[in-house]
């Protein structure tokens, strides 16, 4: 069958004990389509980031370590430096899903670059069906020093089975049972209205409506202080970012390799039977990065949807974004079935369903 796990498949997989961990997985770590990992006990510093496809982490480890640290009472990564960090999770029995990855949405909108390695695996953020073995998660602070310590998540996994993304015309129909696209006050955008084009296409928000009444976006500062992640609602985003006032044109430049964050124009429904990943790149929308943490658990947005929030890093030139425009797009996929426990219900640490232009958990509310 061609589809995501979801909730309860993860909970089987946890129970059966085909992944495993010392200490076992916590009921939290399960979300409605995917698992969140934790940092181990040691982490190591290395000169380069690597591909293992032809051998296992640790041998490239051998080659490329500087030195190794304790993460037990806590670690400071350093801005711009590159760190292998095994994860506590480990594959113990051979599954018929491909595994992808992604960072979680905190992780992203610290500028925190993170990809999942396998061992014997030519591809970051997957490992192939049948894989058996530990993760290993490269880390690097991009905008600030970042303190991390055993037990952190800062990816999550997802189990793929057969080719479940939506085609257009499967997206198209989607659309027409109930409306993906909200405006800003909750109103749904008709499907003529909608772009679709290998995905649904959205765009980002430059001027303020009822939703964003005051920056526009955030800037990140280039030299700030230490944020322990494990640490949350207690630091102004002043120490660590700039505000973005609205422009009076509705335009903005943003310059490259500086890491700002914005909305999405339109809100977003994620149905409960669906999931959705955002692209990072689309050359030919423009050359940056619009997102690291993409992934949309099913159910995200609610009924009359949610912003998306927008981890932009731009390259090579300075680039004119204007109000509205089309900046990415979001591709869907089915579920095995529906999840028992959807994104934003029940016990879930659901932090950024209803948000708007947010930044991360760690900061005190805007």
């Amino acid at each position: 069958m061609d589809g995501i796990l979801v909730y309860q498949h993860i909970r089987a997989l946890v129970e059966e004990g085909a992944i495993t961990s010392n200490p076992g997985i916590s009921p939290a770590q399960i979300q409605p389509a995917s698992l969140d990992l934790r940092l181990a006990t040691r982490g190591y510093r290395v000169r380069s980031g690597f591909l293992p496809e032809n051998a296992s982490v640790p041998e490239r480890l051998e080659e490329t370590m500087l030195y190794t640290f304790d993460l037990t009472d806590g670690a400071v990564l350093e801005k711009g430096h590159c760190y292998i960090i095994p994860l506590l999770e480990q594959i113990a029995q051979p599954l018929k899903q491909v595994i992808h990855a992604n960072p979680k949405s905190s992780t992203g909108r610290l500028d925190l670059f993170t990809r999942i390695l396998a061992n014997n695996t030519g591809r970051f953020e997957m490992a192939p069906a049948g894989y058996t073995g530990p993760l290993f998660l490269e880390v690097v602070p991009r905008s600030f020093p970042i303190k991390v310590r055993t037990g952190l998540s800062l990816c999550q996994i997802r189990f793929v089975e057969g080719q479940p993304k939506l085609s257009d015309a499967e997206l198209r129909a989607e659309y027409e049972k109930k409306p993906l696209l909200y405006t800003h006050e909750g109103k749904p955008i008709p499907l003529e209205k909608a772009r679709i084009d290998d995905g649904l296409c959205m765009g980002v928000a430059i001027r303020r409506d009822s939703q964003v009444t005051g920056p526009i976006g955030y800037e990140a500062k280039r030299y700030s202080g230490i944020l322990d992640m494990d640490i949350n609602g207690e630091y102004a985003w002043q120490d660590f970012f700039n505000a973005i006032p609205e422009p009076e044109n509705g335009r903005f430049i943003v310059e490259p390799e500086e890491f700002y964050i914005f909305a999405s124009k339109e809100r977003i429904r994620v149905p409960r039977h669906l999931a959705a990943e955002m692209t990072a790149y689309d050359v030919g929308i423009g050359e940056l990065r619009t997102n690291y943490a993409g992934f949309f658990d099913n159910g995200f947005g609610g009924e009359e949807g949610t912003r998306a929030v927008l981890e932009v890093r731009p390259h090579d030139v300075p680039f004119l974004v204007e109000d509205g425009q089309v900046f990415f797009k979001l591709q869907f996929f089915k579920g095995i079935e529906e999840p028992e426990v959807a994104y934003g219900e029940g016990a879930l640490q659901s932090h950024y369903q209803g948000q708007s232009l947010q930044l991360s958990k760690h900061f005190l509310p805007i």
